[in-house]
């Protein structure tokens, strides 16, 4: 059984790293598994949302026995991963994401849009995502640590066929405590949208940290210093 790692932030990001770093580096008690391997794309694609490419050639490269780089969309990544790499994949894990993908952004996604194509085929799927407070850095190693804990819950979790996980990590302070696990729902409401006008061009200026947070939501949860996850099931 494989598992298929991939993301939106391309192949040389610190997220993916830090994600085969949580699922092949840890003494939890992960499910067996016979190898992973990274599926992603060439480039950034952040925001692509679940574009797939049917027009044109898809160049893969193949850069070690389990890396391979994909110039096309991360829908993309996956399915050539469950139909031309591995014919036995029992989870397809995207990120983990620099930024949120909270409530509305699954639709923008291409982070989630990786595991909403392993969901159409039927294959369990978690994307994760590390929400960012400003221009303030990401503490990889600390989102590691977060991201094995998550992976050992949800990995032994049974999931129904056609759905998956959607983790959001909150931004944390160096002295801050680990934060607790919530299982909650998406938040519904439309992201702020603001532009700035420079003669023809439109430059969007939305501040998403002042987006809805309707209590109980995932974006309350993870703004206000929890891990949010969400069970996302297609209709």
């Amino acid at each position: 059984m494989t598992f298929i790692l991939t993301n939106d932030d391309g192949i040389n990001a610190p997220g993916i790293k830090a994600l085969w770093e949580a699922v092949n580096n840890t003494d939890l008690p992960l499910p067996s598994f016979d190898k992973s391997i990274i599926v992603a794309p060439q480039g950034q694609l952040s925001g692509c949302g679940h574009q797939v490419t049917t027009k044109e050639p898809i160049n893969m490269q193949r850069l070690s026995e389990v890396e391979y780089a994909i110039a096309g969309t991360p829908a993309d990544c996956t399915r050539i991963a469950i139909t031309h790499i591995s014919q036995n994949v029992k989870w397809v894990l995207s990120g983990i994401n620099s930024g949120g993908n909270m409530g509305v952004d699954v639709y923008i996604s291409g982070t989630v849009a990786a595991v909403r194509e392993a969901a159409f085929h039927r294959i369990p799927g978690i994307a994760l995502s590390q929400y960012r407070q400003g221009k303030k850095p990401v503490d990889w190693a600390r989102v590691t640590h977060l991201a094995k804990i998550v992976l050992t819950d949800l990995l032994n979790r049974p999931i129904e066929p056609g759905a998956f996980w959607n983790v959001n990590f909150p931004y944390l302070e160096p002295e801050a405590p680990d934060p607790k696990i919530v299982f909650c729902e998406p938040s519904t409401q439309p992201l702020p949208v603001a532009y700035q006008i420079e003669g023809e061009d439109f430059y969007y200026v939305g501040k998403y940290d002042e987006r809805d947070r309707a209590p109980g939501t995932d974006v309350d949860v993870c703004l206000g210093g929890n891990i949010a996850i969400t069970k996302i099931q297609l209709s």
